[in-house]
Protein backbone atom coordinates (compact mmCIF):
# COMPACT_ATOMS: atom_id res chain seq x y z
CA UNK A 1 0.00 0.00 0.00
CA UNK A 2 3.02 2.28 1.03
CA UNK A 3 4.04 2.23 -3.09
CA UNK A 4 0.62 3.93 -3.85
CA UNK A 5 -0.73 6.88 -4.67
CA UNK A 6 -4.34 7.14 -2.65
CA UNK A 7 -6.87 9.59 -2.84
CA UNK A 8 -10.01 10.06 -0.62
CA UNK A 9 -11.70 8.25 -2.91
CA UNK A 10 -9.56 5.25 -2.92
CA UNK A 11 -9.50 5.36 0.71
CA UNK A 12 -13.08 5.21 1.17
CA UNK A 13 -13.40 2.83 -1.74
CA UNK A 14 -10.97 0.41 0.65
CA UNK A 15 -12.59 1.33 3.78
CA UNK A 16 -15.94 0.72 2.92
CA UNK A 17 -15.35 -2.50 0.30
CA UNK A 18 -12.26 -3.97 2.82
CA UNK A 19 -12.05 -2.37 5.83
CA UNK A 20 -9.58 -0.20 7.20
CA UNK A 21 -6.44 -0.33 9.03
CA UNK A 22 -4.23 1.50 11.22
CA UNK A 23 -2.02 1.55 8.29
CA UNK A 24 -4.27 2.99 6.00
CA UNK A 25 -3.21 5.91 4.24
CA UNK A 26 -3.97 9.92 4.52
CA UNK A 27 -7.11 11.62 4.00
CA UNK A 28 -7.34 13.52 6.99
CA UNK A 29 -4.71 15.24 8.56
CA UNK A 30 -4.41 14.94 12.60
CA UNK A 31 -2.53 17.85 12.75
CA UNK A 32 -4.07 20.00 15.86
CA UNK A 33 -2.98 23.54 15.01
CA UNK A 34 -0.86 26.17 17.13
CA UNK A 35 -0.35 25.24 20.91
CA UNK A 36 -2.23 27.32 23.30
CA UNK A 37 -0.38 30.03 25.73
CA UNK A 38 -0.71 29.42 28.91
CA UNK A 39 -0.56 32.89 30.46
CA UNK A 40 -3.16 34.77 31.92
CA UNK A 41 -6.07 32.29 30.42
CA UNK A 42 -6.37 29.93 33.47
CA UNK A 43 -5.01 26.87 31.02
CA UNK A 44 -2.44 26.29 33.44
CA UNK A 45 -4.83 25.68 36.17
CA UNK A 46 -5.32 22.00 37.48
CA UNK A 47 -9.48 21.06 36.13
CA UNK A 48 -11.30 19.83 39.76
CA UNK A 49 -12.23 16.59 39.99
CA UNK A 50 -15.88 15.60 40.05
CA UNK A 51 -17.60 19.57 38.96
CA UNK A 52 -18.34 18.35 35.62
CA UNK A 53 -21.51 20.05 34.07
CA UNK A 54 -23.81 17.31 32.65
CA UNK A 55 -26.99 17.00 30.38
CA UNK A 56 -30.04 14.20 30.66
CA UNK A 57 -30.29 12.41 26.85
CA UNK A 58 -34.11 12.47 27.32
CA UNK A 59 -34.71 8.87 25.12
CA UNK A 60 -31.95 7.04 27.02
CA UNK A 61 -31.39 8.99 30.40
CA UNK A 62 -27.77 9.01 29.36
CA UNK A 63 -25.75 11.22 31.54
CA UNK A 64 -23.45 13.04 29.02
CA UNK A 65 -20.49 15.09 29.93
CA UNK A 66 -21.37 18.74 28.53
CA UNK A 67 -17.48 18.99 27.18
CA UNK A 68 -17.16 16.39 24.51
CA UNK A 69 -13.76 14.86 23.01
CA UNK A 70 -14.01 14.87 19.56
CA UNK A 71 -11.15 12.40 18.07
CA UNK A 72 -10.34 14.41 14.65
CA UNK A 73 -7.26 16.01 15.40
CA UNK A 74 -4.90 13.57 17.65
CA UNK A 75 -1.75 14.00 18.63
CA UNK A 76 1.24 12.16 16.90
CA UNK A 77 4.82 11.38 16.16
CA UNK A 78 7.54 12.20 13.57
CA UNK A 79 9.92 9.30 12.79
CA UNK A 80 12.38 9.92 15.30
CA UNK A 81 10.22 9.84 18.21
CA UNK A 82 9.71 13.67 18.38
CA UNK A 83 6.64 15.96 18.26
CA UNK A 84 4.90 16.33 14.83
CA UNK A 85 1.38 17.37 14.81
CA UNK A 86 1.34 18.98 11.80
CA UNK A 87 3.01 16.64 9.81
CA UNK A 88 0.47 14.96 7.74
CA UNK A 89 2.15 11.78 7.10
CA UNK A 90 3.28 11.31 11.05
CA UNK A 91 2.27 8.43 13.31
CA UNK A 92 -0.28 9.00 16.06
CA UNK A 93 0.91 9.02 19.19
CA UNK A 94 -0.90 6.14 20.92
CA UNK A 95 0.51 6.36 24.27
CA UNK A 96 -0.44 10.37 24.72
CA UNK A 97 -4.29 9.16 23.36
CA UNK A 98 -4.10 7.37 25.83
CA UNK A 99 -2.98 9.24 28.37
CA UNK A 100 -5.36 12.12 27.49
CA UNK A 101 -8.39 9.69 27.41
CA UNK A 102 -7.46 8.83 30.63
CA UNK A 103 -7.69 11.89 32.04
CA UNK A 104 -10.65 13.13 30.39
CA UNK A 105 -12.21 10.33 31.92
CA UNK A 106 -10.86 10.93 35.43
CA UNK A 107 -12.18 14.47 35.42
CA UNK A 108 -15.43 13.54 33.89
CA UNK A 109 -15.52 13.56 29.81
CA UNK A 110 -17.61 10.53 28.70
CA UNK A 111 -18.21 11.27 25.04
CA UNK A 112 -15.89 9.91 22.58
CA UNK A 113 -16.71 11.57 18.91
CA UNK A 114 -14.78 9.91 15.92
CA UNK A 115 -15.26 8.96 12.87
CA UNK A 116 -13.72 6.03 9.79
CA UNK A 117 -12.65 9.60 8.18
CA UNK A 118 -10.60 10.97 10.67
CA UNK A 119 -6.78 11.18 11.25
CA UNK A 120 -6.58 9.24 7.84
CA UNK A 121 -8.49 6.46 8.76
CA UNK A 122 -7.19 5.65 11.94
CA UNK A 123 -8.62 7.76 14.62
CA UNK A 124 -11.61 4.71 15.45
CA UNK A 125 -8.53 2.55 15.89
CA UNK A 126 -6.60 4.74 18.26
CA UNK A 127 -9.95 5.29 20.21
CA UNK A 128 -10.65 1.89 20.47
CA UNK A 129 -7.05 1.05 21.86
CA UNK A 130 -7.26 4.05 24.46
CA UNK A 131 -11.23 3.07 25.11
CA UNK A 132 -10.55 -0.45 25.63
CA UNK A 133 -8.43 0.18 29.10
CA UNK A 134 -11.45 1.49 30.65
CA UNK A 135 -15.09 -0.03 31.80
CA UNK A 136 -18.09 0.10 29.11
CA UNK A 137 -20.05 2.14 31.09
CA UNK A 138 -17.71 4.99 31.79
CA UNK A 139 -17.70 6.06 27.91
CA UNK A 140 -20.33 6.54 25.41
CA UNK A 141 -18.89 6.25 21.61
CA UNK A 142 -20.31 8.42 19.26
CA UNK A 143 -18.96 7.57 14.97
CA UNK A 144 -20.13 8.04 11.60
CA UNK A 145 -21.16 6.52 8.87
CA UNK A 146 -18.61 8.30 6.17
CA UNK A 147 -19.65 7.03 3.06
CA UNK A 148 -18.36 10.26 0.76
CA UNK A 149 -17.15 8.41 -2.01
CA UNK A 150 -19.80 6.74 -4.90
CA UNK A 151 -17.70 3.64 -4.12
CA UNK A 152 -19.34 3.71 -0.76
CA UNK A 153 -22.59 4.05 -1.47
CA UNK A 154 -23.71 0.63 -2.09
CA UNK A 155 -25.67 -1.53 0.52
CA UNK A 156 -22.60 -3.93 0.88
CA UNK A 157 -19.91 -1.28 1.48
CA UNK A 158 -22.09 0.46 3.72
CA UNK A 159 -22.76 -2.28 5.88
CA UNK A 160 -19.06 -3.00 5.93
CA UNK A 161 -17.95 -0.10 7.14
CA UNK A 162 -20.52 -0.01 10.04
CA UNK A 163 -18.85 -3.34 11.07
CA UNK A 164 -15.64 -2.42 10.61
CA UNK A 165 -16.35 0.79 13.11
CA UNK A 166 -17.58 -1.66 15.54
CA UNK A 167 -14.28 -3.82 14.73
CA UNK A 168 -11.71 -1.21 15.22
CA UNK A 169 -13.74 0.64 18.33
CA UNK A 170 -13.49 -2.78 20.38
CA UNK A 171 -16.88 -2.05 20.88
CA UNK A 172 -20.31 -4.61 20.74
CA UNK A 173 -22.36 -1.64 20.05
CA UNK A 174 -22.57 2.15 19.10
CA UNK A 175 -23.71 4.57 21.56
CA UNK A 176 -24.27 7.39 18.84
CA UNK A 177 -24.33 6.84 15.12
CA UNK A 178 -24.48 9.32 12.82
CA UNK A 179 -24.91 9.94 8.64
CA UNK A 180 -22.10 11.67 8.15
CA UNK A 181 -22.23 15.27 6.89
CA UNK A 182 -25.71 15.20 5.14
CA UNK A 183 -26.28 18.46 2.75
CA UNK A 184 -23.20 18.89 1.07
CA UNK A 185 -21.95 18.51 -2.43
CA UNK A 186 -23.17 20.23 -5.75
CA UNK A 187 -26.64 17.84 -5.68
CA UNK A 188 -27.10 17.85 -2.33
CA UNK A 189 -30.69 16.12 -2.53
CA UNK A 190 -29.26 13.04 -5.14
CA UNK A 191 -26.12 12.62 -2.72
CA UNK A 192 -28.17 12.30 0.42
CA UNK A 193 -30.62 9.59 -1.63
CA UNK A 194 -27.89 7.35 -2.95
CA UNK A 195 -25.38 7.07 0.14
CA UNK A 196 -28.75 6.38 2.32
CA UNK A 197 -32.02 5.99 0.88
CA UNK A 198 -31.60 3.92 -2.28
CA UNK A 199 -29.19 1.77 -1.11
CA UNK A 200 -31.23 0.57 2.60
CA UNK A 201 -28.19 1.90 4.44
CA UNK A 202 -30.80 3.87 6.38
CA UNK A 203 -33.56 1.28 7.02
CA UNK A 204 -30.37 -1.29 8.12
CA UNK A 205 -29.06 1.43 10.43
CA UNK A 206 -32.89 1.46 11.64
CA UNK A 207 -32.45 -2.02 12.58
CA UNK A 208 -29.72 -1.79 13.90
CA UNK A 209 -30.99 0.51 16.69
CA UNK A 210 -34.15 -1.91 17.05
CA UNK A 211 -31.26 -4.54 17.79
CA UNK A 212 -29.78 -2.14 20.39
CA UNK A 213 -26.27 -2.26 18.31
CA UNK A 214 -26.86 1.30 17.77
CA UNK A 215 -28.54 3.24 20.77
CA UNK A 216 -29.01 6.62 18.92
CA UNK A 217 -29.38 7.61 15.63
CA UNK A 218 -28.58 10.50 14.09
CA UNK A 219 -26.91 13.10 11.33
CA UNK A 220 -24.38 15.51 11.32
CA UNK A 221 -25.49 18.80 9.25
CA UNK A 222 -23.44 20.44 6.49
CA UNK A 223 -24.49 22.68 3.52
CA UNK A 224 -27.77 22.78 2.12
CA UNK A 225 -30.42 23.48 4.06
CA UNK A 226 -33.12 22.01 2.37
CA UNK A 227 -31.76 18.66 3.43
CA UNK A 228 -31.51 19.56 6.49
CA UNK A 229 -35.60 20.24 6.87
CA UNK A 230 -36.00 17.32 4.38
CA UNK A 231 -34.43 15.33 7.30
CA UNK A 232 -36.55 16.66 9.65
CA UNK A 233 -39.27 16.02 7.91
CA UNK A 234 -38.41 12.00 7.52
CA UNK A 235 -38.77 13.09 11.77
CA UNK A 236 -42.10 14.13 11.52
CA UNK A 237 -43.68 11.80 9.17
CA UNK A 238 -42.37 9.10 11.05
CA UNK A 239 -39.83 7.40 8.59
CA UNK A 240 -37.26 7.92 10.85
CA UNK A 241 -36.97 9.68 14.45
CA UNK A 242 -33.75 11.22 14.91
CA UNK A 243 -32.44 10.70 18.58
CA UNK A 244 -30.31 13.74 18.19
CA UNK A 245 -28.58 15.90 15.56
CA UNK A 246 -25.18 17.70 15.07
CA UNK A 247 -24.79 21.32 13.71
CA UNK A 248 -22.21 24.06 13.76
CA UNK A 249 -23.17 26.42 16.50
CA UNK A 250 -21.01 29.15 17.94
CA UNK A 251 -21.63 32.90 18.33
CA UNK A 252 -20.43 33.78 15.11
CA UNK A 253 -22.49 30.99 13.43
CA UNK A 254 -25.20 31.84 15.72
CA UNK A 255 -26.77 34.64 12.76
CA UNK A 256 -23.59 35.41 10.58
CA UNK A 257 -23.31 31.72 8.85
CA UNK A 258 -24.35 32.80 5.74
CA UNK A 259 -22.56 36.37 6.05
CA UNK A 260 -19.25 34.71 6.91
CA UNK A 261 -20.03 31.70 4.35
CA UNK A 262 -22.93 31.75 1.87
CA UNK A 263 -23.94 28.35 1.81
CA UNK A 264 -23.73 28.02 5.81
CA UNK A 265 -27.30 28.24 7.47
CA UNK A 266 -27.56 30.25 10.85
CA UNK A 267 -27.19 27.82 13.68
CA UNK A 268 -30.44 30.00 15.65
CA UNK A 269 -32.82 28.20 12.66
CA UNK A 270 -31.15 25.10 12.87
CA UNK A 271 -30.77 25.10 16.99
CA UNK A 272 -34.67 26.07 16.80
CA UNK A 273 -35.77 23.86 14.59
CA UNK A 274 -34.29 20.86 17.02
CA UNK A 275 -35.72 22.04 19.69
CA UNK A 276 -39.42 22.74 18.57
CA UNK A 277 -39.09 18.46 17.86
CA UNK A 278 -37.08 17.76 21.50
CA UNK A 279 -34.33 16.77 19.63
CA UNK A 280 -30.93 16.97 21.64
CA UNK A 281 -28.41 18.64 19.80
CA UNK A 282 -24.65 17.78 19.55
CA UNK A 283 -22.24 20.59 18.80
CA UNK A 284 -19.40 20.71 16.50
CA UNK A 285 -17.18 23.48 15.65
CA UNK A 286 -17.65 25.52 19.34
CA UNK A 287 -14.32 27.59 17.96
CA UNK A 288 -15.20 27.69 14.32
CA UNK A 289 -11.80 25.48 13.48
CA UNK A 290 -9.46 27.78 15.73
CA UNK A 291 -10.81 30.69 14.41
CA UNK A 292 -12.84 31.69 18.04
CA UNK A 293 -9.59 30.96 19.84
CA UNK A 294 -7.44 33.35 17.70
CA UNK A 295 -9.67 36.87 17.04
CA UNK A 296 -8.41 40.06 15.45
CA UNK A 297 -6.59 41.82 18.18
CA UNK A 298 -8.89 44.36 18.53
CA UNK A 299 -11.64 42.25 19.45
CA UNK A 300 -9.78 39.60 21.38
CA UNK A 301 -8.54 41.95 23.43
CA UNK A 302 -12.58 43.11 24.17
CA UNK A 303 -12.84 40.03 25.84
CA UNK A 304 -10.15 40.07 27.24
CA UNK A 305 -10.84 43.44 29.24
CA UNK A 306 -13.91 41.66 30.76
CA UNK A 307 -12.72 38.89 31.40
CA UNK A 308 -8.81 38.93 31.83
CA UNK A 309 -8.33 35.75 33.67
CA UNK A 310 -9.86 33.52 31.30
CA UNK A 311 -8.56 32.97 27.70
CA UNK A 312 -10.51 34.03 24.45
CA UNK A 313 -11.68 30.45 23.40
CA UNK A 314 -13.64 30.25 26.99
CA UNK A 315 -16.15 32.50 25.58
CA UNK A 316 -16.68 30.30 23.00
CA UNK A 317 -16.94 27.01 24.52
CA UNK A 318 -19.51 28.78 27.79
CA UNK A 319 -21.64 29.65 24.84
CA UNK A 320 -22.36 26.68 23.01
CA UNK A 321 -22.79 25.14 26.54
CA UNK A 322 -25.39 27.79 27.87
CA UNK A 323 -28.27 26.48 25.50
CA UNK A 324 -30.51 24.21 27.31
CA UNK A 325 -31.02 21.59 24.56
CA UNK A 326 -27.77 21.42 23.73
CA UNK A 327 -26.19 17.48 24.88
CA UNK A 328 -22.30 18.14 24.13
CA UNK A 329 -19.82 20.34 23.12
CA UNK A 330 -17.37 18.32 20.58
CA UNK A 331 -13.85 19.95 21.03
CA UNK A 332 -10.57 18.25 19.10
CA UNK A 333 -8.22 18.98 22.25
CA UNK A 334 -5.10 17.72 21.11
CA UNK A 335 -2.94 18.59 23.55
CA UNK A 336 -3.01 18.68 27.62
CA UNK A 337 -3.44 22.38 27.88
CA UNK A 338 -6.31 22.47 25.37
CA UNK A 339 -7.96 19.40 27.63
CA UNK A 340 -6.99 21.03 30.93
CA UNK A 341 -8.62 24.39 29.78
CA UNK A 342 -11.69 23.28 28.02
CA UNK A 343 -12.02 20.82 31.71
CA UNK A 344 -11.73 24.34 33.97
CA UNK A 345 -14.57 25.89 31.66
CA UNK A 346 -17.17 22.93 32.25
CA UNK A 347 -16.46 22.12 35.64
CA UNK A 348 -18.77 23.25 36.18
CA UNK A 349 -20.10 25.17 33.31
CA UNK A 350 -20.83 28.96 34.02
CA UNK A 351 -23.62 29.67 31.81
CA UNK A 352 -23.75 33.25 30.00
CA UNK A 353 -26.00 35.98 31.16
CA UNK A 354 -28.60 37.56 28.90
CA UNK A 355 -26.03 40.26 28.71
CA UNK A 356 -23.17 38.38 27.93
CA UNK A 357 -24.64 36.85 25.15
CA UNK A 358 -25.64 40.01 23.81
CA UNK A 359 -21.64 41.31 24.21
CA UNK A 360 -20.80 38.35 22.57
CA UNK A 361 -23.04 38.79 19.28
CA UNK A 362 -22.18 42.57 19.50
CA UNK A 363 -18.42 40.84 18.70
CA UNK A 364 -19.58 38.45 16.08
CA UNK A 365 -21.13 41.33 13.85
CA UNK A 366 -17.79 43.30 14.13
CA UNK A 367 -15.97 39.73 13.21
CA UNK A 368 -17.69 39.83 10.03
CA UNK A 369 -16.07 43.07 8.74
CA UNK A 370 -12.97 41.42 8.61
CA UNK A 371 -13.90 38.45 5.80
CA UNK A 372 -12.06 36.24 6.64
CA UNK A 373 -11.91 32.85 4.65
CA UNK A 374 -14.06 30.42 6.39
CA UNK A 375 -11.52 27.25 6.84
CA UNK A 376 -11.30 25.16 9.85
CA UNK A 377 -8.74 23.56 9.00
CA UNK A 378 -10.59 20.16 8.90
CA UNK A 379 -7.99 19.07 6.06
CA UNK A 380 -10.97 17.04 4.33
CA UNK A 381 -9.39 18.77 0.90
CA UNK A 382 -6.07 17.22 1.61
CA UNK A 383 -3.59 15.78 0.75
CA UNK A 384 -3.55 17.84 -2.38
CA UNK A 385 -2.42 16.29 -5.42
CA UNK A 386 -0.33 18.92 -6.28
CA UNK A 387 1.09 19.27 -2.60
CA UNK A 388 -0.44 22.65 -1.66
CA UNK A 389 -0.85 22.93 2.23
CA UNK A 390 -4.13 24.30 1.77
CA UNK A 391 -5.46 24.84 5.76
CA UNK A 392 -2.02 26.29 6.22
CA UNK A 393 -2.20 29.01 3.03
CA UNK A 394 -5.44 29.88 4.43
CA UNK A 395 -4.60 30.23 8.20
CA UNK A 396 -1.42 32.09 7.45
CA UNK A 397 -3.90 34.34 5.20
CA UNK A 398 -6.54 34.56 8.17
CA UNK A 399 -3.87 34.87 10.98
CA UNK A 400 -2.40 38.38 9.02
CA UNK A 401 -5.51 39.65 8.00
CA UNK A 402 -6.50 39.23 11.84
CA UNK A 403 -3.43 41.06 12.98
CA UNK A 404 -3.51 43.59 10.40
CA UNK A 405 -0.30 42.47 8.49
CA UNK A 406 -2.56 42.48 4.94
CA UNK A 407 -1.28 45.82 3.15
CA UNK A 408 -4.12 47.15 1.01
CA UNK A 409 -1.80 50.30 -0.90
CA UNK A 410 1.67 51.98 -0.11
CA UNK A 411 -0.16 54.65 1.28
CA UNK A 412 -0.53 53.10 4.66
CA UNK A 413 1.93 54.31 7.25
CA UNK A 414 2.59 50.89 8.05
CA UNK A 415 3.02 49.33 4.75
CA UNK A 416 6.93 48.21 4.87
CA UNK A 417 6.14 46.42 8.30
CA UNK A 418 2.96 44.81 7.06
CA UNK A 419 4.66 43.78 4.04
CA UNK A 420 7.66 42.24 5.40
CA UNK A 421 5.21 40.64 8.36
CA UNK A 422 3.01 39.08 5.57
CA UNK A 423 5.58 37.93 3.20
CA UNK A 424 8.68 36.26 5.88
CA UNK A 425 5.93 34.48 7.53
CA UNK A 426 4.17 33.00 4.76
CA UNK A 427 7.77 31.36 3.99
CA UNK A 428 8.20 29.89 7.48
CA UNK A 429 4.42 29.15 7.61
CA UNK A 430 4.33 27.40 4.42
CA UNK A 431 6.80 25.71 2.20
CA UNK A 432 7.40 27.29 -0.96
CA UNK A 433 6.89 24.10 -3.00
CA UNK A 434 3.43 23.71 -0.44
CA UNK A 435 2.44 27.98 -1.20
CA UNK A 436 -0.85 29.02 -3.29
CA UNK A 437 1.03 29.92 -6.67
CA UNK A 438 1.04 26.14 -7.07
CA UNK A 439 -2.35 25.35 -7.33
CA UNK A 440 -3.08 24.61 -10.79
CA UNK A 441 -6.99 24.83 -10.01
CA UNK A 442 -8.05 21.12 -10.57
CA UNK A 443 -10.72 21.30 -8.11
CA UNK A 444 -10.10 18.13 -6.33
CA UNK A 445 -10.29 19.99 -3.25
CA UNK A 446 -13.22 22.01 -3.41
CA UNK A 447 -15.87 18.95 -3.09
CA UNK A 448 -14.45 18.11 -0.14
CA UNK A 449 -15.01 21.12 1.65
CA UNK A 450 -17.59 21.23 3.94
CA UNK A 451 -17.79 25.04 4.50
CA UNK A 452 -17.84 24.82 0.62
CA UNK A 453 -14.79 27.51 0.15
CA UNK A 454 -13.90 28.29 -3.76
CA UNK A 455 -10.66 26.79 -2.65
CA UNK A 456 -8.76 27.47 -6.15
CA UNK A 457 -10.42 30.94 -6.92
CA UNK A 458 -8.86 31.65 -3.34
CA UNK A 459 -5.50 30.33 -3.83
CA UNK A 460 -5.40 32.71 -7.45
CA UNK A 461 -6.58 35.17 -5.20
CA UNK A 462 -4.33 35.18 -2.19
CA UNK A 463 -1.45 33.87 -5.00
CA UNK A 464 -1.92 37.12 -6.94
CA UNK A 465 -1.87 39.54 -3.95
CA UNK A 466 1.91 37.59 -2.94
CA UNK A 467 3.02 38.41 -6.21
CA UNK A 468 2.04 41.80 -6.02
CA UNK A 469 3.57 42.22 -2.86
CA UNK A 470 6.61 40.59 -4.09
CA UNK A 471 7.21 43.27 -6.52
CA UNK A 472 6.06 46.52 -4.49
CA UNK A 473 3.69 46.91 -6.92
CA UNK A 474 0.85 49.09 -5.29
CA UNK A 475 -1.34 48.78 -8.55
CA UNK A 476 -1.15 45.49 -8.39
CA UNK A 477 -2.64 44.98 -4.73
CA UNK A 478 -6.14 43.05 -4.72
CA UNK A 479 -8.11 44.53 -1.54
CA UNK A 480 -7.71 41.90 0.97
CA UNK A 481 -11.31 42.54 2.26
CA UNK A 482 -12.48 41.92 -1.24
CA UNK A 483 -13.44 37.69 -1.73
CA UNK A 484 -13.70 36.10 -4.62
CA UNK A 485 -17.25 35.65 -5.99
CA UNK A 486 -18.96 33.49 -8.18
Amino acid sequence: MSNKTYTRRNFLKVLGLAGATAATPAIVSCAGGDKPATAATGTDQEPPIGKMTYRTNPKTGDRVSLLGYGMMRLPTLDAGGGSAREEHDAEIDQEMVNRQVDYAIEHGVNYFDTSPAYCRGRSEHATGIALARHKREEFFIATKLSNFSPDTWSHEAGVEMFRNSLRELQVDYVDYLLLHAIGGGDDAMDEFNQRYIDNGILDYLIQQRDAGIIKNLGFSYHGDVAIFDHALKMHDSGKVKWDFVQIELNYLDWRFADEVNDSNTDAEYLYGELVRRDIPAVVMEPLLGGRLASLPEPLAAKLLARDPGHSVASWAFRYAGSFPNVLTVLSGMTYMEHLKENLNTYSPLLSLTDEEMKFLEGVAAEYVSYNIIPCTACQYCMPCPYGIDIPAVFGHYNKCLSEGCVPRSKEQADYQRARRAFLVGYDRSVPRLRQADHCIGCGHCEPHCPQRIRIPREMERISRYVDALKAGNAEGLVDPHLRTED
